[in-house]
C-alpha cells in the first residue's frame, strides 16, 4: 500500500467536504450509515473557537463518525498548534487547515482564502501543527485568489506547506474571488479549473492530491481519480445524500453498510432517540434529511411531512417513522449508476 508520512492513500480516496451549517456531528452520523469508508470533515471551526469555546459542544462527535477530520480556520502558528493539540485529544482522525473558505467573516478574521496570499504564514502554521501532533495534517485550498496566476500561486503554497510537513493537498478546483463575489458565488461563478489540479498532482506525484469542486456524482469521481488520489464531493453529497450508497462498492469494491436509504433510516433511529433523550430538537437532525429520496415515489410527502412536523416542539421519532411511510420501496437507478 502506498504511504507518504504513514497516511494510506486509499483513507482520501472518497471523502465528504466540510460545509458551514451542514456538516455537523448529525450529518456526519447520517453519512456515515452509508459508507464505511468516506472520510467525513467537521465545519470549520476557529482555532479562537477551538481554545476558548464550549469544546464537548463544539468538538464532540460520535464514535460511530469515524475516519473523521477537524477542520481548523487560524493563521497564528501558535493558536493553531494549540487547537490541533486538543482536536487530537479529542479523538480526530485528521486536522485541516482551510485555506479555501472565501467569506467575508473568514477574510477579516485573516484566516480561509486570504491566505493563499500568505504561503509562507501557512506553512509556519503547518509546521507548527505537525511538531505538536501524531495524526495527519492537511491542507485544503483554491488555486488562487483574485488576480494571481494560479500556476505559480498554487505550486508556491503547494510546495510550501509539503515541505512544511502537509501529509495531503485538498485542491478546490476554482478562484476565490474575494473582491466583487459573496460567498455563494464563489461556489459557482469562478470557472472549474480541474486540469490545474491535475497538473499539481503530476508535478509532486509523491504527495496525495484530492479533487474539490463542482463534482456531480460517483461516475464523474471515477474519472477524476484516473488523475488524483482522491475526490472530495460537497453539495453533490449533502443535497443528494443518497448517491452515497454507492461509494464503498464503486469506489473501494465493497458492500454498502446498508442497502437502501430506509435501511439507513431503522439503523439511525437508536442514535436519534438517544439525542432526543438529550434535549436535541428533532429538526436539528432530520434537516439533513431532505434529498435522501430523490427521484423515490413519495419523496415529495416524505419532505412536506418533516418540514410541517418535524419543526414542532417536543416531535419525536414517529414524525419521522410517519415520514418514512409516505415513501415507495423503488432504489433510484442513479444510484448504481
Amino acid at each position: 500500500m502506498i504511504k507518504r508520512n504513514n497516511i494510506n492513500i486509499l483513507a482520501h480516496r472518497f471523502s465528504v467536504a466540510p460545509m458551514m451549517d451542514w456538516t455537523d456531528r448529525h450529518c456526519r452520523v447520517f453519512h456515515r450509515l452509508m459508507s464505511r469508508r468516506a472520510r467525513l470533515y467537521t465545519e470549520m471551526l476557529t482555532t479562537g473557537a477551538v481554545i476558548h469555546g464550549d469544546r464537548a459542544r463544539l468538538l464532540g462527535f460520535d464514535p460511530s463518525e469515524h475516519p473523521v477530520a477537524l477542520q481548523l480556520g487560524g493563521s497564528d502558528p501558535h493558536d493553531l498548534a494549540t487547537a490541533a493539540t486538543i482536536g487530537e485529544d479529542f479523538g480526530y482522525d485528521e486536522i485541516n487547515l482551510n485555506v479555501g473558505c472565501p467569506s467575508d467573516r473568514v477574510k477579516d478574521g485573516r484566516f480561509g482564502a486570504c491566505l493563499m496570499a500568505e504561503p509562507a504564514l501557512v506553512a509556519e502554521g503547518v509546521a507548527a501543527m505537525k511538531r505538536v501532533v501524531k495524526i495527519p495534517v492537511t491542507v485544503k485550498c483554491r488555486i488562487g485568489i483574485d488576480d494571481q496566476d494560479p500556476e505559480i500561486a498554487l505550486d508556491v503554497l503547494a510546495r510550501g506547506v509539503v515541505a512544511a510537513g502537509a501529509d495531503v493537498l485538498i485542491v478546490h478546483a476554482r478562484k476565490a474571488w474575494l473582491n466583487g463575489l459573496s460567498p455563494k458565488e464563489n461556489r459557482d461563478i469562478p470557472p472549474l479549473d480541474y486540469d490545474r489540479v491535475y497538473r499539481l498532482k503530476a508535478a509532486m506525484p509523491a504527495v496525495p492530491v484530492i479533487i474539490n469542486g463542482g463534482i456531480a456524482d460517483i461516475a464523474e469521481a471515477k474519472q477524476h481519480l484516473a488523475h488524483v488520489d482522491g475526490v472530495m464531493l460537497g453539495r453533490a453529497a449533502y443535497q443528494d445524500p443518497w448517491r452515497l450508497l454507492a461509494v464503498d462498492s464503486e469506489l473501494f469494491g465493497e458492500s454498502a453498510p446498508h442497502a437502501t436509504m430506509k435501511d439507513v433510516f431503522a439503523a439511525m433511529m437508536p442514535y436519534i432517540e438517544a439525542q432526543l433523550a438529550k434535549g436535541t430538537r428533532l429538526h436539528a437532525i432530520t434537516r439533513h434529511f431532505v434529498g435522501a429520496f430523490h427521484a423515490v415515489p413519495g419523496a415529495r410527502a416524505f419532505r412536506r411531512h418533516l418540514a410541517e412536523n418535524g419543526v414542532r416542539s417536543g416531535a419525536g421519532a414517529d414524525v419521522l417513522r410517519d415520514a418514512i411511510a409516505l415513501v415507495g420501496e423503488r432504489v433510484p437507478a442513479s444510484i448504481a449508476a
